[in-house]
């Protein structure tokens, strides 16, 4: 790490690195005995996990990157997952529904994995989880709250509720309504009963013995509260988390800022010290609902990978992260797009303005190498005239218009065509609808058919945008944005489309003036 890196980081306004300096303000002399700064993640493995559980860790590892450029001290992060809390209700997206209602209020390490695969629901999520978390290649400790309880190892957290039960209790009741006060208790037995989490009243026995007792199925129940007997309450078991492992840092959505706040109040409560973050926006569906793992309305990681590259979508995750954003199928080719663009303008910028830019964040500032000589978008473009297409094909086109054009030469343009034939065929394909030119617009395509049939082989794709550019400079249309829509709709069967020149010299003049032929053809 340089000097004038680690110099530039601390004034950079890129938002990695202004999380990162909180914690330089909170350990200016490093942590204590020279521990690890402790970043976590948390995941509810209630329903399946979707790119907003994935984003979180991206989000927090670009920070965990952000702190090893401006301070030398260890880190970890742990992706925790809340597996010991009770199955409140069935997701609408998995199979075996009745079988789930059964087991309503269990552990859902204890309740049976709908898809037969698992030896529980939560395993079967957890396992998900860490399967893209891998993917990604994320360096991460996996953490599992069952086997945290029942192993005895928040034993000691436990007791210290136990023996703050009150004062716990005097911060969370006052947020509470008048019937959920009544009933509320920090600690949540399992039934030996039933083996439900249980929502009721708990009266401490002797706390350092982590003896409790409480009413279960109207009978007066003592057992302990510890190895796995008893978990907490949500924002109790937040606090008590932070406490037991010494968390430093975990960023939350916006829709927890109470939690946040009341588990921060804990925390003081149990002698701790809450961790820095910050809360993000949720991402929302195309219809601007929040995404949620149990109704199942948000793209999946391998949806986003089948249809874009890993980069696109760690993109998309590291703009913006305090605006509410629309994650849709209908984002990805612009975030590649952007992404790419960002790229491109990397090497040839400034090192401050590099660590402003995005892609310095989800490379950890060591870009591959590597160009894309053509855009996403016309990609998008190509292989939906061609209609069913080849790979070989779509290369065979782009020798049209990249020197040299091969796989081995441009293996990123080589795995995105894989993209852009998945993406077209089931996105693009059913809702191109070529429209019939009227009289005006039929006249300006002749008279685009006539200079492209005059064009010298191999002409530019700026000689061909010229011509275009002054076709659409006639009366005929009131302005270019007229003309451009016009092509798309009458050529290319949508309502937006990639610059013309450049599409139709990888298309190929001849079978563009082909694509003119058959709307003129609609036109008579």
């Amino acid at each position: 790490m340089t000097d004038e890196l680690r110099s530039t980081a601390l004034e950079s306004k890129a938002w990695p690195y202004e999380e990162a300096r909180k914690l330089l303000k909170r350990y200016p002399d490093g942590k204590p005995g020279g521990e690890a700064i402790l970043f976590e993640t948390g995941y509810g493995p209630s329903g399946l996990p979707h790119i907003g559980t994935f984003n979180e860790v991206l989000r927090t590892t670009m920070v965990r990157n952000a702190f090893h450029a401006l301070s030398d001290q260890k880190t970890r992060l742990i992706a925790f997952s809340d597996d010991m809390d009770g199955l409140r209700k069935v997701p609408d997206n998995v199979p075996n529904q009745e079988m789930l209602r059964a087991h309503l209020g269990k552990p859902l390490t204890q309740v049976p994995d709908p898809f037969e695969k698992f030896d529980s629901f939560a395993a079967h999520n957890n396992a998900l989880l860490r399967q893209f978390l891998d993917r990604y290649g994320f360096d991460y400790e996996f953490a599992s709250s069952t086997d945290y309880y029942t192993s005895g190892r928040f034993d000691d957290a436990l007791r210290l509720v136990l023996n703050h039960f009150q004062g716990i209790q005097d911060v969370m009741l006052p947020t509470l309504r008048a019937e959920r006060r009544a009933t509320y208790s920090p600690v949540l037995p399992i039934s030996p009963k039933s083996g439900i989490v249980l929502q009721v009243p708990v009266e401490v026995i002797d706390a350092d013995a982590g003896l409790i007792a409480f009413e279960d199925e109207g009978e007066r129940i003592v057992q302990s509260a510890l190895g796995g007997l008893s978990k907490l309450q949500w924002k109790v078991d937040w606090a008590m988390r932070w406490v037991a492992l010494g968390v430093d840092y975990e960023m939350a959505g916006k829709d927890l800022i109470d939690s946040v706040t009341q588990s921060s109040k804990i925390a003081r409560v149990l002698g701790g010290r809450p961790p820095e973050g910050f809360n993000y926006e949720m991402f929302l569906d195309e219809h601007g609902e929040k995404i949620s793992k149990s109704k199942g309305n948000g793209l999946s990681l391998d949806q986003w990978l089948t249809y874009g590259p890993e980069e696109s979508l760690a993109f998309f995750a590291y703009r913006e992260p305090k605006k509410a954003k629309q994650l849709h199928m209908g984002v990805i080719p612009r975030a590649v797009d952007e992404y790419w663009q960002f790229r491109t303008n990397y090497p040839n910028q400034s090192l401050k303005e590099q660590l402003g830019n995005p892609v310095h964040h989800i490379h950890d500032g060591k870009l591959p190498q590597g160009e894309l000589p053509v855009t996403f978008g016309l990609l998008l473009n190509l292989v939906g005239v061609m209609g069913e297409a080849s790979k070989e094909q779509v290369w065979g086109y782009l020798a049209n218009y990249v020197p040299e054009a091969s796989a081995e030469k441009y293996p990123e343009l080589d795995r995105l065509i894989d993209h852009a034939l998945a993406y077209a065929r089931d996105f693009v394909a059913p809702t191109l609808q070529r429209r019939a030119p009227e009289s005006h617009e039929a006249e300006a395509l002749r008279q685009l058919d006539a200079q492209l049939g005059q064009l010298p082989a191999g002409a530019s794709a700026e000689d061909i945008q010229n011509i275009v550019y002054e076709i659409g400079k006639t009366d005929a249309f009131p302005s270019l944005r007229d003309w451009f829509k016009a092509l798309y709709e009458t050529l290319l069967g949508s309502a937006q489309g990639p610059r013309m020149g450049s599409f139709i010299a990888l298309y190929g003049v001849d079978n563009s003036r082909k694509l003119i032929a058959e709307a003129l053809a609609k036109a008579l």
